[in-house]
């Protein structure tokens, strides 16, 4: 298992090298569930496989990564779930089921001795998605899976790959096919650059505060660069695709987007 920084999209990202994934891994075969707890707190994974025989191993890997609790390119069901004292499964769904009924739910429930509890389905969900609620301990990880040697294929086999969700083909001996991977991982990445411009300077674009998608207040932005930075916050001058002028006067729950520029102004 090795280590290594890569910038991406202005930014420096840590790269896990980590050893393959073999039949067994999660079961403890290969140092399998070391290598498997590694990648749980990853926030991408690259698969890499040949894109002479992609399907087998593809499969074996998801097989091993899906047994130790991680779900690739997925979002977590939209379930409800809240054990309770006493009256029983009170089951709600919200729009139609095609897989589950209160006898299944009851029924998967007292798999784990749970007799009691508020189940909400809002979505359709399956038999796997309550299961992956009431076990609790399931993350949810975007995933790319890498196709190299695609100097060894036909155009017209390169077509069909390119139209396949999720995956980029490359030639590593040839360094085909590198900036569209790069650009891959930063879309997967879900993350905001923000850069800072202190008054009366221009904007440093070298260091940008990096934000992940979900948390792109100003607010966020200012906890990001010091705790205390929100309690001397006045206001905010933002240019950049989130505001109608620049710069526009902001406060603190204004939504930044990504390469906008920030000046926080104290009290």
């Amino acid at each position: 298992m090795s280590s290594t920084l890569a910038k991406i999209a202005e930014i420096e990202a840590e790269l896990l090298d980590l050893p393959g994934i073999i039949e067994g891994a999660k079961d403890g075969k290969g140092r399998g569930r070391q290598v498997i707890a590694v990648a749980r707190t990853c926030n991408l994974i690259l698969i890499v496989l040949d894109v002479l025989k992609p399907l087998g191993h593809k499969k074996i890997i998801e097989n091993e990564l899906e047994g130790f609790g991680l779900r690739l390119n997925s979002k977590p069901p939209n379930i409800g779930f809240k054990k309770k004292d006493k009256g029983g499964i009170n089951l709600t769904a919200t729009c139609p089921q095609s897989e589950l009924d209160a006898e299944t739910v009851k029924s998967i429930l007292a798999e784990y001795k749970i007799h009691n509890a508020d189940v909400t389905l809002r979505s359709d969900a399956t038999a796997d998605d309550l299961i992956d609620v009431v076990e609790g301990n399931r993350v949810y990880i975007p995933c790319i899976y890498v196709l190299n040697k695609i100097d060894q294929i036909s155009i017209e086999e390169l077509d069909i790959i390119y139209k396949v969700p999720h995956c980029v083909p490359i030639s590593a001996h040839h360094r085909w096919n590198f900036d569209d991977l790069l650009e891959k991982i930063w879309d997967y990445l879900k993350l905001v650059r923000i850069y800072t411009k202190p008054k009366g300077q221009l904007p440093d674009y070298t260091s940008p505060v990096v934000l992940p998608y979900s948390r792109t207040t100003v607010e966020d932005f200012c906890m990001k660069i010091h705790k205390n930075l929100i309690k001397e916050f006045k206001y905010a001058l933002v240019w950049g695709l989130s505001v109608k002028h620049n710069p526009q006067k902001v406060g603190k729950d204004h939504t930044l987007e990504d390469e906008d520029v920030i000046q926080i102004v104290k009290k």
